[in-house]
């Protein structure tokens, strides 16, 4: 800023000394951002480009942090599991466990699943496809319920085939469906597909995941075709908004 020069009288001079003593007007400064202070990444973002980012795994966690139990006991993780240590939690809108995942390979036969790849591989599953076919393990992302037996009947719970389930591994959130139906004590399966979706390993004799996985199931949720993987998603993702309150 260049500052004006100005020739004083010996009559004026007494007033401008006065003035130039007085309070002086400061030039308006732009705000100094507080040094070791991040910036906020959201400067400029409108309010609805945060309310229309996916729902995070944080978000549902969050709604399932305690549990209050509807099935009649708890659930074993594997056959082979010495105790069962899994219960069925319940909310208004819907049902949560938090489980392992083994991984389903049953239904349409494909390179990925058949007999050589899943000793246990069988060619039905509880649900089929709007055509009358066996699911496609390989393809569609499906949970696996235990079937209806004296510690929980998913059929009570407004569930079904179709109904639309969140999976949550580490920070990552999936939607899926329930696509078949495995042993009535154990709890923790999920498809060939959807384990590739989360980044556990999909081999069905060799891969899966020990623990840390979380599934929250719609009531009330089911969409056809079952085999639609974008029914699903976008329903899941409209589910999982209201679940969270958004």
């Amino acid at each position: 800023m260049r500052t004006r020069t100005f020739a004083l009288t010996a009559a004026t001079s007494a007033v401008c000394g006065a003035a130039l003593l007085g309070p002086a007007a400061l030039p308006a400064t732009a705000d100094v951002p507080v040094p070791g202070t991040p910036p906020d990444t959201r400067a400029g973002l409108a309010p609805e480009a945060l309310t229309d980012a996916p729902v995070s795994a944080e978000e549902l966690l969050a709604e399932v942090r305690s549990c209050r139990q509807i099935s009649r006991g708890k659930y074993r993780t594997d056959a082979n599991s010495s105790k069962a240590t899994v219960p069925v939690c319940g909310t208004t809108d819907a049902v949560f466990w938090k489980a392992d995942m083994d991984i389903d390979c049953d239904g349409r036969k494909t390179k990925a699943c058949n007999t050589r790849t899943d000793p246990y591989f069988q060619s039905q599953t509880a649900f089929q496809t709007s055509r009358g076919k066996p699911l496609d393990s390989a393809r569609l992302p499906f949970v696996v319920v235990p079937a209806p037996g004296r510690i929980w009947d998913y059929r009570k719970s407004g569930l079904t085939g179709g109904s639309v389930v969140a999976v949550i591994h580490k920070d990552q959130v999936r939607y899926a469906v329930i696509g078949d139906t495995g042993p009535a004590g154990i709890i923790g399966e999920g498809s060939y597909a959807l384990a590739e979706e989360l980044s556990i390993d999909p081999h069905p004799t060799t891969g899966g995941a020990a623990s840390g996985v979380t599934y929250i199931a719609f009531k009330d949720s089911r969409v056809s075709p079952i085999e639609s993987r974008a029914k699903a998603e976008s329903r899941g993702e409209e589910l999982a908004r209201a679940f969270v309150g958004r």
